[in-house]
Formats: C-alpha cells, sequence, structure tokens
C-alpha cells in the first residue's frame, strides 16, 4: 500500500508547486505576476525533486505513467503494479490541481482571460499543429525516460544524488523544448489538472481542450516505450 499512497502524496506535491507557479505568474493579482517562463521552468523540476527526495525510496518516485509503463515494459517494474500506480499518478494530479485552485481562487477570480486560467491546468501548444505537437512530447519523454535510465549506469549516482540530476533533466527539457507545447511529458501532468478544469467551478472558464489531450496521453507514452527500447538495444559495457 505504500507505495501507491507515496505515488498519490507525490504526484499531489508535484502538481501543487508545478501548476502553483504557473499560477503565481500568470494570474492577475498574483504578487509574482510576470516573473516569466524562466521561473516556471525552474520551479517545474524543483517541483519533481522535492517529492522525489520524499518518497524515492519508498515508490521509486514515478509520479508519471508513462515512466511508469516504459519500466513494465522493459521489465524493470513488475506489471501487476501499473494500474495501482497510474490511478495513484492521476488522482493525486487531480487533487493538486484542485488545491491549487483553492489556493488561487481570488486570483482566478480577478483573472479576465480564460485561456489563462486554463493554462494554469494544462499545456497549450502555441502553434496548433497535431504532429509537430505529438513529436515534441515524444521526444521531450524520450529524452527524459532515456536520461533517468542512464543514471543508473553511473553507481554514484544511483542514491539521493540522482533526484537532483532529474531535476537537471527537467529543466533543460524544459529551457529547450518547453516553448513548443509547454512540455506535459507526464500523462498525469495534464490530464489529471485538465479534469479538475473541468469539473471546477471556475468563473470565466473556457472549455477544457479534451482533443489536446490525446497528444499529452499518447505522446509521453511512446516517447517512453521509444527510450527504453533504444536503452536497452546498446551495449552497455558493466557498471563500475
Amino acid at each position: 500500500m505504500l507505495p501507491y499512497i507515496s505515488e498519490f502524496v507525490g504526484t499531489a506535491i508535484l502538481i501543487i508547486l508545478g501548476c502553483g507557479v504557473v499560477a503565481n505568474v500568470c494570474l492577475t493579482g498574483s504578487g509574482m505576476k510576470g516573473g516569466g517562463p524562466i521561473q516556471i521552468t525552474i520551479a517545474w523540476g524543483l517541483a519533481v525533486m522535492l517529492p522525489a527526495y520524499t518518497f524515492g525510496s519508498s515508490s521509486g518516485a514515478h509520479f508519471n505513467p508513462a515512466l511508469t509503463i516504459a519500466l513494465a515494459a522493459d521489465g524493470s517494474f513488475p506489471w501487476e503494479m501499473v494500474p495501482g500506480y497510474c490511478i495513484a499518478q492521476f488522482a493525486g494530479a487531480t487533487l493538486g490541481a484542485c488545491i491549487v485552485y483553492a489556493l488561487y481562487k481570488c486570483q482566478f477570480a480577478a483573472e479576465q482571460d480564460p485561456l489563462t486560467k486554463r493554462g494554469v491546468f494544462c499545456p497549450t501548444p502555441v502553434i496548433q499543429n497535431f504532429t509537430q505537437n505529438m513529436l515534441s512530447e515524444i521526444v521531450g519523454t524520450f529524452i527524459l525516460v532515456f536520461a533517468i535510465k542512464g543514471i543508473a549506469n553511473i553507481v554514484p549516482l544511483a542514491g539521493g544524488v540522482s533526484w537532483f540530476v532529474v531535476f537537471g533533466i527537467i529543466v533543460s527539457i524544459g529551457m529547450s523544448l518547453g516553448g513548443l507545447t509547454g512540455y506535459a511529458i507526464n500523462p498525469a501532468r495534464d490530464i489529471g489538472p485538465r479534469f479538475a478544469h473541468f469539473i471546477l467551478p471556475i468563473p470565466g472558464k473556457t472549455d477544457s481542450n479534451w482533443k489536446y489531450a490525446i497528444v499529452t496521453l499518447f505522446g509521453p507514452i511512446i516517447g517512453a516505450l521509444l527510450a527504453v527500447g533504444v536503452f536497452n538495444i546498446i551495449p552497455w559495457a558493466p557498471a563500475a
């Protein structure tokens, strides 16, 4: 039971900190409005790193259904635990987004732009192009999962230091690719908050753009599966 609880709480914290920084920087009435994409990108990296340090020893700190499925596909994680992990991740992400709304309720009421309100919960591509958007999510998640797998090849990083490296991976992907789609690279990170946007009584909100959820659901899963597939065909030297 502990691993599932860890994934639920860890993903909730990830979304509180991640969607929270978007609300902090973008919503009218926030003291940090205008902080910009650099603040958002660094904060998302920290949003992944902090719960990873807390729950890494109890669940492996997946917080991402694409990573969970990919690790099961390459034999690093038991398939029988995948449904429970994914349910915990989606549920935690939804709860985290609801908490962000509760914290910023006055700012949501003051904000006039419905797209800005939705953008707090789920990423939206600057240019709507299904093929390009899907490719961005595939490549971003490929790099994420491939790098996470590679960390295990470096014995000194196998402990707590590895979570700091994950922070660097998230920030690097965001700095380089985040301007294309908002780099979900995690189905729970998008669909959980998108569902929260759908059900919450947010004044003046627009639709939740469920059509785009196809990209954030399947793109990361495809990218993660490609990452473990490529990683496992490389003839790595035995770890020292």
